[in-house]
Order: structure tokens, then C-alpha cells, then sequence
């Protein structure tokens, strides 16, 4: 058991790809924590997407000891490695929420970027101890003065403060950990108090049920004991405790201050929130009766629907998602049918990137192949008469005549850019329906934009067009702002007359033109030939916006006639007519799978 004075609990926080896991991997080293045999790039990151992206998509948390040369004393550090992705903030909002302190990790060539403006607001909105550190310094583009005159402007402190250092090489890694000891505050629970916990996280571990992630508060919590989650009520006892190293290790006990895990055999996360106070049912100084501050809960952002492609793999896609939710607290997803699609699920993301992992997780990890409607959000809908609805699809539209108004999400973007790169993407943020908010000079060569956007003209291709025109230098950051009324009409797609209720998108009545034009010339593209034309129509209501047409297969018939009376001809050509009419009237148009992939495409463009 360490002392709390001798305990330090630290996240290290940053912008994706400026080197957080490297550093968590030279901390690991330096604490010897990892032999030399053990030690590989990213060992924080467990999960092979992880490591083939080169990103951290879930919090990780790792115990090590550290011998400080200034005092001679051994400390307990608990670090929690987080994601840098906009998509993963919450993760990063509840890692913070079990330390007293953050390494903020800044790239020296790439200088502050959206995500380290966002992140360093996260941190001093939780109250912690912020050390900010140059990393890349040994790097030949690498230019330490400048950037570090933009992190002391972002944190109003002298750029003198600033640490630099390499985490490829260890340059500067142990200054940073006696800085960290020296600055950031021990713990301040109760040890002798009633049991408190925070459950920040968790994850699914085959064959040993939920593993609930805690940061001790107040107390001790025992093997064996039978606790309680004060908001869920849930009761449960303790089945394994123990911390991180990375791998888990087991302990009889998990004391005040301390960060570490405990399984207690609940198969249903619902029956533990992430956020929630744990506390002993009747524990040795009894049971905790105030909880915790909590984590708002996280609401998904972005929505589409999960289709397998052979319809028999529906129940392995329910089980799937299941176990898949249980390590992201995040995910959501309800039963969803479709004409063309069959049965399936509609699923809530926090963004693309997001869905982007979920879906290649569920493709890798539990052996499916599927198939993704375009991208959606939320809508608030007023009825006519009174009513308020929430629509996550585009099929869940009420008819037009009984809309009274249709509200869509709004965010707050920040875009930070080198200068000569503001004017195409201010043109980009006027195209995509943006009102300009504001802009600020971080520097002489960097610039801050704010815009309000629909969440809608984001979810697509934005990033992917915000990098192209500013060759790669721009970064993106933005927060959920609320909802405002918009002039959204529901565009449906149409072959032969019949509607496609998975290819139906809400769009602004502005954009529906293009849209539709858009959607009609791929689809022309992709769906094969039948034995008589196929309209594909682009409509809004009734209106038809644009329209293609699929020309029909058709056979010579008067092939064999040489010469002749023309007459004979003629009655061949009419009797395939009518053939074709006939067909018409019974047969249907097979979209195939091609057909949709066209659609998604579009959206990743």
C-alpha cells in the first residue's frame, strides 16, 4: 500500500500524432515497467487497429514506480495514455476525471493544433495540473522557439516553461517525470472513509465478463466485497481486483488514490454506466452515501445503417454489437429493417472516424461482412399538430404536409491553419452553409477560424476537403452546440417508379439539385442493364429534381428477315414491345450491392 503523498495520477493528452503513445512507451521504459524483451512501439495500444493506424482509440491505464534522483523516494504513478481524435474526446473527458495532473504533448514542427487548444481546455476545466512539453525536438523541421512561444500563449505562461523533449530517443523524459512529481498534487481522498470509486471506463475481456476501470476516491475496496453503483443501484460482488502493468495484475486490495480494475461477473454493461459511484454494500466504514461527479452521459452524433450482407448473419451481428458495446460505452444501436437491405441495425457514432473503427472492428474481430447506408444525424422534427419528434433516418420523416418545422444539429468548428491557407478554407466553411464566428492570429504565420456548421455538412467529406485545400496543415476541432431550425426536405431516390428506402437522404433544399444530379449519374453507373428502360429518378415529394435513364438490353428480332414485306417486321417489333411492357409490370429492379458502395464512396470523397 503506497502513502498518498507518494502517488501521482497523470494523463498525457494531445493532438493525434504528436507522439503521446511514443512518450507513454519511453515512461514505460525509463520505470522499467517493460523489460527489454516486452518492449515494442505502442504497447499501450493493445488493439491491432490501434496499431496499424498509428492512433490510440480507447483510454489505456498503466501502474509504474518511479525512483526519483531528487529525493531518493519511490513513487506510484498511474499514467492513462488517451486518443487524439475529435471522434474520442469523451475518452479523454473521462480519463481526465481520475488524475490530478496532464503532460501536454506538442509537436515541435506542427506547432498547437485544434485538438491541443481543445484538449488543454478539457484539462483546465477539470482543475489539473497542466506541464506542457515539446516533443520532436530532435526532428530537422523542428522549430522549438516558435512553437514554444504558441503553447505559452495558449497557456498564458513564459515559453522559458516549456519542456523539450524527444520520445523517440528519451531525450528529456526523466526531467519530465521529476517535474511531474515536483508540480502535480498527491491524491486527496479519505483512506479511511467510507469506499468510493469512479468508474471511468471499461472494456469486454473474453471468457472473464465486463472489466470495469476505477480510480479510487475514498477508502478500500476488498476481494470478495459486495458493492453497489450508487446511481444504477446495481449490487455485485468483487470477483478480482487488481492494476495495470500494462497487463492486469491482481491484488488482494485497491486503496484511496489508487487507479486499477475489478470484475465482478455482470455480463450487461447497462447494469453499470460508465460515471457511476461505486461504493461497498456494508464495507469497514460502512457504506459512502454521497457520489461522485459524474460524466454527462454521451449522446452519438452521427447514425447509419448496419446491414449484413447475407441475411442468415443477422443473429451474429446482434451478438456482435452486444459485445462490442461493452467495450464502447459510446456505441448505440436499435433494430432496423429495409426493403432493399433486409433487417438490420441503425447504430449512433460519435463521428465518421468512429463508425469507420466500429465497422471494421465488427468485420474483423467477429468474422462479418456488411454493408453501411450513408451517414445521417439527428433531426428535431414539429409536427403540425403540436408533436416533437427525433429522426435518426431519413424513412423516419413524417409526410411533408404534416411538418411544421425541421430543426438539425449545429457545431462550434475550430480550424487552425498556417495563413496563406484562410481564404480557401473560408470559401470551403461558406460552401458548407457556415456563418463566421470569428479569427484570431495565434501567431504571425497561424491562424484560428470559427465557424457555426450543420453537423450534416461535416459528417462527409469535410475533413478530407479541409486537408486537400490546405495541403495537410489544417486541423479541425468543434463541440456540439445545440439545434436550429434549417429548410430540410427529404430526398428519395426512385427506380422504375418504386422509391429506395436505403439510398433516402434529408439534405437542404439549396443542395437537393445537386444532390439528386449526384445520385442519378452514379446509380446509372453501377446498376446493370435489364430488358427495358429503367428511370432512376431524384424526387422531393412528388417533383422529380433529376432523372436518368438506364437504356434496355435489345435483341435484334428481325434479324432473320431478308427482305420482304414490312409488315413482317413490324409485327416482330411489336409483339417484343409489348413483351417488354409485360415485364415492366412484373418485374423488379435488383439493386446490387455495387450500387450502394457507389453511394458511400460519394461520401468519402
Amino acid at each position: 500500500m503506497a502513502d498518498q503523498a507518494h502517488i501521482r495520477n497523470f494523463s498525457i493528452i494531445a493532438h493525434i500524432d504528436h507522439g503521446k503513445s511514443t512518450l507513454a512507451d519511453r515512461i514505460l521504459e525509463l520505470t522499467h515497467t517493460v523489460g527489454p524483451r516486452a518492449m515494442r512501439a505502442q504497447v499501450l495500444d493493445s488493439m491491432e487497429l490501434e496499431r496499424e493506424r498509428g492512433i490510440t482509440i480507447k483510454a489505456q491505464a498503466v501502474r509504474v514506480f518511479y525512483s526519483s534522483p531528487r529525493d531518493g523516494q519511490t513513487y506510484q504513478l498511474h499514467l492513462i495514455d488517451t486518443p487524439g481524435h475529435v471522434d474520442f474526446t469523451y475518452e479523454v473527458s473521462r480519463s481526465l476525471q481520475a488524475c490530478e495532473g496532464a503532460l501536454l504533448v506538442v509537436d515541435a514542427s506542427q506547432g498547437v493544433e485544434a485538438q491541443t487548444v481543445a484538449n488543454t481546455y478539457l484539462a483546465v476545466e477539470s482543475g489539473l495540473e497542466l506541464i506542457p512539453c515539446l516533443n520532436k525536438v530532435d526532428l530537422p523541421g523542428a522549430e522549438p522557439d516558435r512553437v514554444a512561444a504558441e503553447v505559452a500563449d495558449l497557456l498564458g505562461e513564459p515559453a522559458d516553461t516549456v519542456r523539450r523533449i524527444s520520445a523517440k530517443t528519451g531525450q528529456g523524459v526523466q526531467e519530465i517525470l521529476d517535474e511531474l512529481i515536483a508540480r502535480v498534487p498527491p491524491p486527496h481522498g479519505d483512506p479511511d472513509g467510507p469506499p468510493r470509486a469512479l468508474f471511468f471506463d471499461s472494456e469486454f475481456v473474453q471468457y472473464r465478463s465486463v472489466v470495469a476501470y476505477i480510480r479510487v476516491v475514498d477508502g478500500t475496496f476488498s476481494k470478495g466485497e459486495a458493492i453497489r453503483a450508487m446511481q444504477a443501484g446495481t449490487e455485485a460482488d468483487i470477483d478480482d481486483i487488481g492494476f495495470f502493468t500494462p497487463q492486469m495484475t491482481s491484488a488482494d486490495e485497491l486503496h484511496a488514490g489508487e487507479v486499477g480494475y475489478l470484475i465482478t461477473g455482470l455480463k450487461d454493461v447497462t447494469t453499470l454506466r460508465v460515471g457511476d459511484t461505486l461504493t461497498t454494500k456494508a464495507g469497514r466504514a460502512g457504506s459512502a452515501r454521497e457520489p461522485l461527479p459524474g460524466y454527462r452521459e454521451v449522446k452519438p452524433m452521427v447514425f447509419c445503417g448496419l446491414f449484413p450482407v447475407d441475411s442468415d448473419d443477422y443473429p451474429d451481428l446482434r451478438d456482435a454489437l452486444e459485445k462490442l458495446s461493452l467495450n464502447d460505452a459510446a456505441l448505440s444501436w436499435e433494430p432496423e429493417t429495409s426493403d432493399a437491405l433486409g433487417f438490420g441495425f441503425r447504430c449512433g457514432f460519435l463521428g465518421l472516424l468512429h463508425m469507420d473503427i466500429v465497422r471494421e472492428r465488427l468485420e474483423r474481430e467477429y468474422d462479418l461482412e456488411l454493408l453501411a447506408t450513408m451517414p445521417s444525424v439527428e433531426y428535431g422534427v414539429t409536427l403540425t399538430d403540436g408533436g416533437v419528434l427525433e429522426v435518426h433516418s431519413p424513412n423516419d420523416m413524417p409526410e411533408a404536409a404534416r411538418v411544421a418545422a425541421v430543426r438539425e444539429p449545429f457545431i462550434r468548428a475550430q480550424i487552425l491553419t498556417p495563413k496563406e491557407y484562410v481564404g480557401p478554407i473560408m470559401e470551403l466553411c461558406q460552401d458548407r452553409r457556415g456563418s463566421h464566428q470569428g479569427i484570431h492570429f495565434l501567431s504571425a504565420e497561424r491562424v484560428q477560424l470559427t465557424y457555426d456548421l450543420p453537423l450534416a455538412e461535416i459528417v462527409l467529406d469535410f475533413f478530407d476537403q479541409l486537408k486537400s485545400r490546405s495541403r495537410g496543415y489544417a486541423s479541425l476541432d468543434y463541440e456540439l452546440i445545440g439545434m436550429r431550425e434549417s429548410d430540410l426536405v427529404k430526398l428519395d431516390i426512385l427506380l422504375a417508379g418504386d422509391p429506395v428506402d436505403a439510398l433516402s437522404m434529408l439534405v437542404h433544399r439549396s443542395k437537393a439539385y445537386q444532390a439528386g444530379r449526384t445520385m442519378v449519374e452514379k446509380l446509372r453507373e453501377k446498376i446493370p442493364r435489364q430488358q427495358y428502360d429503367v428511370p432512376i429518378q431524384a424526387a422531393i415529394g412528388s417533383r422529380i429534381v433529376a432523372r436518368e435513364t438506364i437504356k434496355a438490353y435489345r435483341k435484334d428480332v428481325t434479324a432473320k428477315c431478308y427482305g420482304g414485306d414490312i409488315t413482317r417486321k413490324r409485327k416482330l417489333l411489336e409483339q417484343q414491345k409489348r413483351g417488354k411492357q409485360r415485364m415492366k409490370q412484373v418485374g423488379r429492379i435488383e439493386v446490387p450491392q455495387e450500387a450502394f458502395l457507389a453511394v458511400l464512396e460519394l461520401s468519402e470523397k
